[in-house]
């Protein structure tokens, strides 16, 4: 079954769809032109791959899972008490955590394109348990039917066939929809020549950094081939191994002659520098996350930063939130799921000060709501939001303005004599009266155009009138429907003059 099994490995066939089949039209880990076997794993050697991988991969599994339900008025309530929330972000498993699940499927995407886990739910219909699945070990073959399932090795050799429904599959870039291609595979040739350089550096300095390639000019002649066999394998000892570096003294006119071209001729160091950029694009991670501090400056660290959020992490997010959306829950969930990437788009302390004193001031953001983002407890009394005094609503800003202009056409007031103590109170109680037939008027236009006195104006009155709450509400119960806007008038004149 073994010996079958890995000779199929390289059989191509029109309903393999694994990574060995005739999608890729070549098998696992073939060589390259540089002479390299590059595969998945084997590209790990090159600490620019596995610092991407590793980026990718704690990324992903770093952000926050939310589970929530959506509000007919556009809010959203988290939800933990669904069986999603629980095995995505406290046991997916029972032998890993939230952490490593998410971490190891990311690289498997990051490397492989695909991942896979085995679905086991329990009578209900929740689902338990995702169980990784390594992707070398599945096979999704196409059926007659024109529906698809996965054909499972287990490292004995043996197969198990399991249904679409069964499996969860994560895909990465796909071409038909059905499997993700293999980043590794694709990119074989750069990758190639980026572990044939680093195999030749450690080959070099294996040597003390001296090059091995040269010929030896005798002036003479051997007396037979074995003499000349003899002679270079002594070269050769007395060269390599604990005699590197010990002088050679040659005999009988015999010249070392170099052959080759030096580190500095090769660009070495410039062609090792730009393999570390060339991973980086492949993984679309910022030179900088991977110690590639070249051309590295204090502002453009934080753009390039903000640009891995928006263009590398969210689309991975994207796409695990949309196959979790669509295979993992029914179409009669009500709950949806997103990553939380506030704490990556976290700034410097003045930053985040900013923008909650923005927040704030401009009443869309509770200062409890402030301190629960920097991980503070909320405080008793901060749950309302704050409003600002010296802005109105588009409504109330044409009320105020009608009654501004018609302030301006009246007639300044002649100063005259200071009046007497009861002249004082009868011209204070006037301008109260005028003051509250005012306020009157503009609350009657605005009520008027809702025909109803609703809950925002019953408290709007009481402010505007100085007139307890209670009071305002049993006036308002007393109001008949629809408005008349002179009876209103009249009504909360009364009403201001606690008539």
């Amino acid at each position: 079954m073994g010996l079958f099994t890995f000779i199929d490995r390289f059989r191509a066939s029109s309903s393999d769809r694994s990574p060995w089949g005739d999608f890729f039209f070549e098998p696992v880990s073939v060589r390259s032109a540089s002479g390299m076997r590059v595969s998945p794993d084997g590209a790990l050697r090159l600490v620019a791959v596995y610092a991407c991988v590793r980026i990718l991969s704690e990324t992903m599994a770093s952000l926050p899972v939310v589970v929530y339900r959506q509000r007919k008025d556009g809010g959203k309530d988290r939800v933990t008490d669904h069986w999603l929330y629980g095995l995505l972000a406290r046991k997916p498993n029972r032998f890993q955590n939230p952490f490593e699940w998410r971490e190891m499927l990311q690289g498997h995407l990051a490397l492989r394109g695909n991942a896979f886990c085995q679905i086991i739910a329990n009578p209900k219909g929740e689902i338990t348990e995702l169980m990784p699945i390594h992707p070398d070990r599945v096979r999704m073959e196409l059926m007659s039917s024109g529906d698809y399932r996965y054909r499972i090795r287990d490292q004995a050799g043996s197969e198990i066939v399991l249904p679409r429904g069964e499996i969860w599959h994560l895909r990465g870039l796909s071409s038909d929809g059905l499997i993700g291609l293999n980043p590794i595979e694709l990119s074989r040739e750069s990758l190639g020549m980026a572990l044939a350089a680093q195999d030749y550096g450690a080959r070099f300095f294996s040597n003390d950094a001296k090059p091995t390639g040269g010929w030896i000019e005798f002036p003479g002649t051997f007396k037979d081939p074995e003499a000349k066999r003899v002679f270079r394998e002594s070269y050769q000892a007395a060269q390599s191994g604990s005699n590197r570096g010990k002088v050679l003294v040659l005999e009988n006119g015999m010249k070392f002659h170099e052959v080759g071209v030096t580190n500095k001729d090769a660009q070495f160091l410039e062609l090792r520098k730009f393999q570390i950029t060339d991973v980086a694009r492949l993984f679309r991670v910022p030179p900088h996350m991977i110690a590639d501090l070249d051309r590295a400056t204090f502002s453009n660290i934080e753009q390039q930063s903000l640009e891995f959020v928006m263009h590398t992490m969210t689309p991975w997010a994207e796409r695990w939130e949309a196959s979790i959306q669509s295979e993992l829950l029914l179409e009669s969930d009500d709950i949806e799921i997103e990553f939380d990437f506030a704490n990556l788009m976290r700034g410097d302390a003045s930053s985040r000060s900013s923008y909650y004193q923005s927040g704030i001031q401009n009443g869309w953001l509770t200062r409890n709501e402030a301190r629960i983002a920097e991980n503070l407890n909320p405080i008793e009394g901060l749950d309302q939001p704050l409003r600002p005094l010296n802005m109105v609503e588009e409504n109330a800003a044409e009320d105020l303005e009608i009654d501004t202009q018609a302030e301006a056409a009246e007639p300044p007031e002649q100063k005259a004599i200071e009046p007497s103590e009861d002249e004082s109170v009868s011209r204070l109680s006037g301008r109260y009266s005028a003051l509250v037939q005012t306020t009157s008027e503009r609350l009657a236009r605005r009520i008027g155009r809702s025909d109803h006195v609703a809950e925002k104006d019953i408290l709007l009155i009481s402010q505007a009138l100085a007139v307890p709450l209670d009071r305002v509400q049993l006036w308002a119960s007393q109001i008949d429907e629809p408005l008349d806007q002179k009876q209103l008038t009249e009504s909360l004149i009364s009403l201001g003059q606690n008539l």
